[in-house]
């Protein structure tokens, strides 16, 4: 007989049973997409900002703008006050050039006619000279005097400064030293100078066109050698009216003109001698006695 064809029996469907790891289902999660969540957040935040607020950049480079326009207005201001107070600055400077003109055309005045006073006296001084010894004791009195320009033979004595001097102490003249520290002369040099031409049998000094005479000073003011109060710019220039070659001689060989190439070799001071034929020294601006008296015969005046 035919049989039926047996069906498969039917197995009952049962329920799964459940992963043993089901549990930690979540750590599985994170451990699985913590970098795409946590990515997803931040975009979502970022957007939520940019669309709620401003962005960072904008907000830098308002910044940046309003520096720019707080500096601009800063300089467009001390501009504007400096071009406020120009033209008092100008008026205050040009007032002062005024000022110093009307002072140097005033002193230049006053000097012209110190100039004229002095010559003036000089010539007075002559004339009476003249009354009362006669011309020839006239011409010696105010030859050893100063008070008449001379020319004769002599030596021309050149004093300069090192090539590299430096001003030492403050802009004072020495104190201590008694060679030239610094390179430059100094009065105390020129000083031992002239005398040291005296000793040696000069009959008549000028530094620099200064005829110097007994009432003749050389002082320093600051680093500038003053001769009767004029100023001196190196190089200075020493005429002197003597026997040239006997003049020469006795001063080189003087403590004084030993002194003097003391400076030249320690300290660099430039130094030169030679004898002249003829030189011409100007007359005194001015030789005034106001306390010296003659004195007669029995020592009374």
């Amino acid at each position: 007989m035919c049989g039926m064809p047996q069906q498969p029996p039917i197995r009952s469907i049962t329920s799964r049973p459940s992963r043993p790891d089901a549990s930690m289902s979540l750590i599985t999660n994170v451990m699985d997409h913590s970098l795409d969540d946590g990515y997803a957040e931040a975009a979502a935040r970022k957007k939520a900002a940019g669309e709620g607020g401003m962005p960072k950049s904008l907000r830098a480079r308002l910044g940046l703008a309003a520096g720019l326009v707080l500096a601009a207005l800063v300089v467009t201001v001390g501009a504007a006050q400096a071009r406020v107070a120009a033209p008092a600055v100008a008026k205050e400077r040009q007032e002062l050039i005024d000022r110093i003109d009307r002072e140097t055309a005033a002193a230049d005045k006053l000097e012209g006619s110190v100039d004229k006073l002095r010559d003036d006296v000089s010539a007075r001084q002559r004339e009476a000279l003249k009354k009362s010894g006669g011309s020839d004791q006239a011409d010696l009195v105010g030859m050893l005097s100063g008070a008449t320009d001379v020319h004769g033979p002599g030596v021309k004595l050149v004093v300069n400064d090192a090539k590299e001097a430096t001003t030492g102490g403050g802009g004072n003249p020495r104190e201590t030293s008694g060679f030239s520290d610094t390179g430059r002369v100094r009065d105390r040099d020129m000083q031992r100078v002239v005398n040291g031409l005296w000793q040696s049998g000069a009959e008549a000094v000028a530094i620099n066109g200064q005829r110097l005479t007994a009432l003749s000073a050389i002082r320093a003011a600051g680093d500038a050698i003053l001769v009767d109060n004029r100023p001196l710019v190196p190089p200075y220039t020493v005429l002197a009216v003597g026997d040239g070659e006997s003049l020469s001689t006795r001063f080189q060989n003087s403590p004084d003109g030993l002194y003097l190439h003391a400076l030249q070799e320690n300290y660099g001071i430039r130094t030169g001698i030679s004898v002249e034929t003829d030189v011409r020294l100007p007359a005194a601006p001015s030789v005034i006695v106001r306390t010296a008296q003659p004195s007669t015969e029995k020592g009374t005046s």
